[in-house]
């Protein structure tokens, strides 16, 4: 229901090109963050920075090299004039940005990968061998980095020296990766074999041990966020802006 909910939102979002609907939106997202999620906000706040800093490049970008379009002049930098139309431009893009990006950081950061999956195979009849394969390469994640860290260790332990350079340390990292991955194919086959071993085939079961079931919270959240589209949707109605 979240990954249906937040899809939609996303493409309704695309076709409307004032400022003030992606800017209320957003704001709606935080506040059902704040009200609903116990997520961590210093992480949200340091995952959210690389887009503050994208937004703002598109902010400054559009407004300083955007083609110049009819409009009353409200700011005039140099030789560059600035009109109303290309600031709601400017600001637009920016908000667009800051909303699609919380809106993922929602989804990621409130949502449990495995539940999702289970939830993907028995509403949205997703074939089980691509939700196993999506699973099993997820839990491989923290092993692949963890593996990355002792190869670089036991390297450097038998002599091979650090470079200082960036770039080479860049090119350097070949030597982590290509033992790291040919591991990587051996867990790979390892865990292939295990599960053909306890008999899975790929098949579509007609039942499962953890059942994912649609409940009030799905409805009730699935409310919140509709009303949250809604509102910013018909918002600039209301202020008669446009």
């Amino acid at each position: 229901m979240k990954f249906l909910l937040i899809t939609v939102c996303m493409f309704t979002m695309a076709f409307f090109f004032d400022p003030w609907t992606p800017l209320v939106f957003w704001i709606g997202v935080l506040v059902l963050q704040l009200l609903f999620s116990h997520i961590n906000w210093k992480k949200w706040f340091l995952l959210m920075l690389p887009f503050f800093i994208t937004a703002f490049g598109y902010f400054w970008t559009t407004l300083v090299f955007a083609e110049a379009q009819s409009g009353t002049v409200i700011w005039t930098l140099g030789r560059v004039e600035i009109t109303v139309s290309q600031l709601d431009h400017a600001l637009s893009l920016s908000f667009r940005v800051l909303a699609f990006s919380s809106l993922s950081l929602l989804f990621a950061l409130t949502t449990n990968p495995v539940t999702f999956i289970l939830s993907l195979m028995q509403q949205l009849k997703l074939s089980p061998k691509i939700a196993y394969g999506v699973m099993v390469g997820y839990q491989f994640l923290p092993v692949l980095k963890d593996e990355f860290v002792q190869i670089g260790q036991a390297q450097r332990l038998r002599g091979v020296a650090r470079e200082k350079n960036a770039l080479q340390r860049l090119l350097g990292i070949r030597r982590v990766l290509i033992p790291m991955l040919a591991g990587a194919v051996r867990k790979a086959e390892r865990a292939a074999f295990a599960m053909e071993a306890r008999g899975f085939i790929g098949e579509r079961r007609s039942s499962y041990y953890h059942v994912i079931s649609i409940g009030k919270v799905d409805l009730a959240m699935s409310a919140m966020f509709l009303f949250v589209l809604i509102v910013s949707c018909t918002n600039h109605l209301w202020f008669g802006l446009y």
